[in-house]
């Protein structure tokens, strides 16, 4: 059975037995149920600012605007599991509305589908996670709070007599913290779905984290926990004294030169969703790019410190790694921040239905995609996400490829005149 269908029965039962209050109930989390239907994800996703509260990061007075050129090619294949593949196909089968590739400054392809115009702020999803990461380590940089050793509740002690007691920030930032949260989305009672309605029906995010309980040792298995991130939102918001967008609006969206505003969703209480509700334009995404490809700097600015940013994209444990057996997924992990499965020194940002911003220092080339996925939750649909990073580092090496060929061209060129 479709999650639909499921929440469907859900809501119908509330209705049935709750009389007023199920309606009044039902009322609440319909934009919800409308917003995750799968025929209306294309339309949801670049206007979800526009169907849930938010706060809005304003653009600079400046724009740290790109380069273009066009004799650079992206190319039209490439090798996943020994089978070459199409990737405009793939492009295609995983929904995507938003496609751009660029080498450092210089944008050498760019396009958009499915009625997707280069304007539209598009909900990042768990892309957030890597931007509440640079701001962390902006705040930590800043005196915000002492150290990522200390446990989370020397901050934060309504945490005490939860799963994250005691709990190094590290562990939290490295999706490590022990803590247990089911997040099956065929499941109406997972801990996910619930989280969900919390948001949907005006609750507090801070509450439901203080409802968790503890499942390993903190610091031993590698464990993708959603609210890990709305944990670390807390954190900035309670040291820095400003909300999560104002943090990040003044320490990392203006100083990088954004060319749109972003938009961050928030749940009941005005608290930021912080590990999925940011909304942004894919050339910002671009950016946020460019600025990991930099080590935290842009046009002669220090916005993340080197370090934080090195330790980001390094796993620095065995359960960390890539393939680990002490790891609920294939790949490496490191601040908010993921590592392929067959890594060269890229990284990547990622969000569900594949949303990503791609990185690789080795060529400079930076990918951003956005999409809109309508099977991503078909329990009989497979996952892409391997796929999809693959096609990045072929689109990588291609480009590099060339890069390479026209410099030599370039070079013979000139050194016959």
């Amino acid at each position: 059975m479709s999650r639909g269908k499921i929440a469907g029965i859900v809501v119908l039962g509330l209705v049935l037995a709750g009389g007023y209050w199920g309606y009044s109930y039902y009322e609440k989390i319909k934009p919800f149920q409308e917003f995750s239907n799968p025929e209306n994800l294309l339309a949801n996703f670049r206007s979800a600012s526009e169907t849930f509260p938010t706060y809005t990061l304003e653009v600079p007075e400046d724009t740290l605007a790109f380069d273009r050129r066009s004799d650079i090619t992206i190319p039209e294949t490439y090798v996943y599991k020994g089978e070459t593949r199409s990737l405009s196909e793939l492009l295609e089968r995983t929904y995507t509305t938003g496609f751009m590739v660029a080498v450092d400054d210089t944008i050498i392809s760019e396009d958009y589908y499915l009625g997707e115009q280069a304007s539209d702020r598009h909900i990042m999803f768990s892309v957030s996670k890597s931007v509440v990461s640079a701001a962390l380590g902006i705040a930590l940089s800043e005196g915000a709070f002492d150290s990522i050793e200390d446990p989370i509740t020397k901050y934060l002690p309504e945490l005490n007599g939860s799963g994250y007691e005691g709990v190094r920030i590290k562990d939290i930032l490295q999706m490590s913290s022990g803590v247990y949260f089911n997040e099956d989305y065929n499941d109406p009672f997972s801990d996910v779905n619930q989280m969900g309605l919390t948001i949907a029906t005006g609750g507090s995010l801070n509450s439901f984290a203080t409802g968790l309980e503890r499942q390993w040792e903190p610091g031993t298995y590698n464990n993708y926990v959603s609210v890990d991130t709305h944990v670390l939102g807390m954190l900035l918001v309670k040291q820095t004294g400003k909300t999560l967008s104002e943090y990040v609006e003044e320490k990392i969206w203006q100083p990088m030169g954004a060319e749109f505003d972003g938009k961050w969703l928030t749940d009941g209480v005005g608290m930021e969703m912080a590990m999925g509700g940011f909304n942004m334009a894919l050339r910002d995404m671009a950016r946020v790019g460019r600025l990991y490809l930099h080590l935290g700097e842009l046009n002669g600015k220090r916005i993340v410190p080197a370090e934080w940013v090195t330790a980001s994209i390094t796993p620095d444990a065995p359960h960390l790694m890539p393939g680990s057996a002490n790891s609920s997924n294939p790949m490496g992990y490191g601040y908010q921040w993921w590592i392929p499965e067959d890594p060269h020194g890229d990284f990547y940002a990622a969000g569900i239905y594949y949303q990503y911003i791609y990185i690789d220092p080795t060529t400079g080339v930076i990918v951003a995609k956005t999409s809109a996925d309508k099977k991503f939750t078909d329990p009989n649909e497979p996952r892409k996400k391997s796929e999809q990073v693959a096609a990045f580092q072929a689109i990588s090496a291609h480009v590099a490829a060339q890069m390479k060929s026209l410099a030599m061209e370039t070079e013979v060129r000139e050194g016959g005149n």
